[in-house]
């Protein structure tokens, strides 16, 4: 209930933002990519073909056939400022991957406090990672998409409230962002399509984190921690976990990066305790020459303790061209090493993708 008012109230404000002569922006993005499996093993005891799982949670798949659903989508973003420092924004997403379904990604209120706070309510992207807040933008990072080893959660929103702070001490541009919230997945793609395929609710309680950020000159790093509680249905059965209803998970991430003008390294380093310790990890060195960006990446997702099993990696090359101030054309060849033993994911593959991204 508390999340379809929150949204009811953010859209409404957009809707009706005209009434009291508020100043109303707009903007989108988009990508079109087509992409295929080259050659794969696929996983045969689960019935799964050679596969290239390019996003976990949207569970973005591509096959032996050349396909532009799994990664194309179109986003529009509506900003209204309300005046006497309250805002409001909207976004809405349609992919490829839900047959160009139209979801509301964000809706929420803005309030600035001063130069340097600001408090927010509603929902919005869980900035566990350093490109969570512009994932849904490709246009915004070199990559074809985040490497999928290292963005691999289920659940990558929430509704609740943060609060956002950027300021200066010394020489370092200093920004930071607490949150609170929950989100509840009725439906969970991951889970119900790819791992459990039965249907499977997702739900992470009290979710409460805090992100750091600090950019002088050529250095940047950003750290962030969450505290979350964890609930499951499959079919409709509570599932327990060591007897209990629930179980805490901790998120730690890390993430530094060197920018040279020219040569810039990419690091993220990220780590899950949740029965037992889930590691992911991802580095990438690119070139800049004029418009064309040549860069190399490797990233890998690993398991340990009660969810030993999982194990798997990629190897990514690739190109970005931007031939517009507000496209880029890219091509990447990714290299997947699937080494997980029971909980085997997509098996190896190796597949070719390409695409152009653009924001207006």
């Amino acid at each position: 209930m508390i999340k379809k008012l929150i949204c009811l109230i953010a859209v409404n404000c957009i809707l009706f933002a005209g009434v009291s002569r508020a100043e109303i922006n707009f903007s989108g993005f988009a990508s079109i990519n087509a992409g295929k499996v080259m050659s794969g093993t696929g996983v045969p005891q689960y019935g799964v073909p050679p596969t290239f799982l390019a996003d976990y949670p949207l569970v973005s798949a591509y096959s032996k056939d050349i396909s532009f659903k799994p990664e194309s989508l179109f986003g529009l973003q509506i900003s209204a400022d309300l005046m006497d420092n309250l805002s409001v924004t909207g976004q809405i997403v349609a992919r490829g991957a839900d047959d160009f379904d139209a979801t509301i990604e964000w809706a929420y209120l803005s309030y600035t406090l001063n130069d340097n706070w600001t408090i927010q309510a509603g929902k919005k992207r869980l900035p566990l990672f350093y490109y969570s807040d512009f994932y849904d933008v490709g246009y915004a990072y070199v990559w074809m998409r985040p490497p999928a080893d290292n963005y691999t959660w289920q659940i990558f929103n929430y509704n609740g409230v943060n609060a956002l702070y950027t300021g200066e001490i010394g020489d370092w541009s200093v920004s930071g962002n607490l949150y609170y919230g929950e989100e509840d997945d009725k439906d969970n793609k991951l889970l119900s399509e790819f791992f459990f395929l039965e249907p499977t609710r997702e739900i992470w309680r009290d979710m409460m984190g805090g992100v750091l950020q600090l950019n002088k000159d050529w250095f940047e790093v950003r750290l962030t921690h969450m505290t979350y509680k964890n609930e499951r249905f499959r079919s409709g059965e509570r599932t327990l976990f060591d007897g209990s209803e629930s179980r805490t998970g901790k998120f730690y991430g890390l993430a530094m990066n060197l920018d040279f003008e020219q040569l810039f390294i990419l690091t993220e380093l990220n780590r899950l305790d949740l029965d037992g310790d889930l590691d992911t990890s991802m580095v990438s060195v690119g070139y800049r020459l004029d418009t064309v960006t040549p860069y190399l990446s490797y990233s890998q997702f690993k398991t340990k303790g009660e969810a030993d099993g999982e194990k798997h990696n990629t190897t990514s090359i690739g190109i970005r061209w931007d031939f517009h101030s507000s496209a880029a054309f890219k091509i990447q060849f990714d290299d997947v090493k699937d080494e997980s033993f029971d909980l085997a994911v997509a098996g190896d593959s190796k597949s070719i993708t390409i695409g152009i991204d653009t924001v207006f």
